[in-house]
């Protein structure tokens, strides 16, 4: 085992925020992960996936571990499946064009996400109308007080709008290790959000939808190579049936997608563009100029300035909407 002391994380968070973790070590499989976790019995433990999800503070005490297992297994099953396995260090826009390009279908909507497999279940990733839960198969966990291992079914995830257990009853007390999806060798394509369908043809592959998706995401999203940033800093909010009622007599335009409960999701990017915030820009934070979903750090900046910003932008838009926005990216503890 290999510790790093007083290691400079500004590089391994997607936000670029500067953290230094007391200690660092990269674990590459299930046996040095637990052989890490004895070791660090008495100490806090913080894992780092891709850092795609994630607000960093200035110091993270105790050790971080990035999982990096990098196996993937496919596994061939009746009427036309195929089982997917992917250890949680597998960067996750990569098995997705690896899949496509095989001619899986199920997580081709997905391409681009920035992060590793292990970090996809936590928030349940989604894109252009598609989520993680509908394909996912199973997670396999690692304890991190007794080291034991286990297996959690998608059933019981208890999934949902960019959540899931990871961030509740299971938070900070398991890693996941591997995650196993159930693709499909038959083509079904979901080309119902936004342009999608209007940029393939009829018979598209699961590699072009892949593809386009691609080239949506870099028309309206920034790099965050070239500019540091979380991807969606907000959730689209859910309101009720009677306040998005209220909320559409008012403004007839505003974007809104029925739930199967009811209520009704709103594009929180298209309120905060109202609001006339994109483009906004104080001190080492803005709003970017081409998605107002997107909160961007210009560099030399804090968590605690993002978070301050961020507070100012959920605030104009409940002053104007009166609609709460919720922080997607999770706050490391320090």
């Amino acid at each position: 085992m290999r510790f790093f002391t007083a290691h400079d994380l500004s590089r391994l968070n997607t936000l670029g925020l500067p953290c230094v973790a007391e200690r660092f070590a990269v674990a590459d499989s299930n046996d040095s992960l637990a052989a890490l976790l004895s070791e660090a019995r008495d100490e806090a433990v913080t894992v780092l996936g891709g850092g795609s999800n994630l607000i960093l503070p200035p110091r993270l005490g105790g050790l971080v571990i990035q999982p990096a297992m990098a196996e993937r297994h496919f596994e061939l099953l009746a009427n036309d499946g195929v089982r997917v396995r992917a250890g949680a260090g597998v960067n996750w826009h990569e098995l997705v064009m690896e899949t496509a390009r095989q001619g899986l279908w199920g997580i081709e909507n997905l391409a681009l996400i920035p992060g590793h497999c292990g970090a996809a279940p936590i928030q349940n990733i989604g894109a252009y109308g598609v989520e993680l839960a509908a394909v996912l198969e199973c997670v396999e966990l690692l304890d991190i007080c007794s080291g034991q291992r286990s297996f959690l079914g998608a059933d019981d995830c208890e999934f949902a709008y960019r959540d899931s257990i990871f961030k509740g009853a299971l938070n900070g007390s398991v890693v996941i290790t591997a995650i196993t999806l159930r693709l499909s060798r038959r083509p079904q394509p979901q080309l119902g959000y936004g342009d999608l369908a209007s940029r393939l043809g009829d018979s598209p592959t699961a590699l072009e939808v892949a593809e386009a998706v691609c080239a949506v995401r870099q028309e309206k999203l920034p790099d965050p190579k070239q500019l540091a940033n979380a991807g969606s800093f907000f959730k689209n909010p859910l309101v009720s049936a009677d306040q998005a009622a209220r909320l559409m007599a008012e403004y007839p335009d505003i974007p809104h997608y029925l739930q199967a409960d009811g209520r009704s999701k709103l594009a929180a990017g298209w309120m905060i563009d109202q609001c006339g915030l994109k483009g906004w820009k104080e001190g080492h934070f803005g709003v970017h100029d081409r998605q107002a979903l997107v909160l961007v750090h210009h560099g030399g900046g804090s968590a605690e300035e993002l978070l301050a910003f961020s507070d100012k932008v959920a605030a104009e838009v409940d002053r104007r909407f009166g609609v709460s926005l919720e922080r997607e990216p999770r706050m490391a503890s320090a």
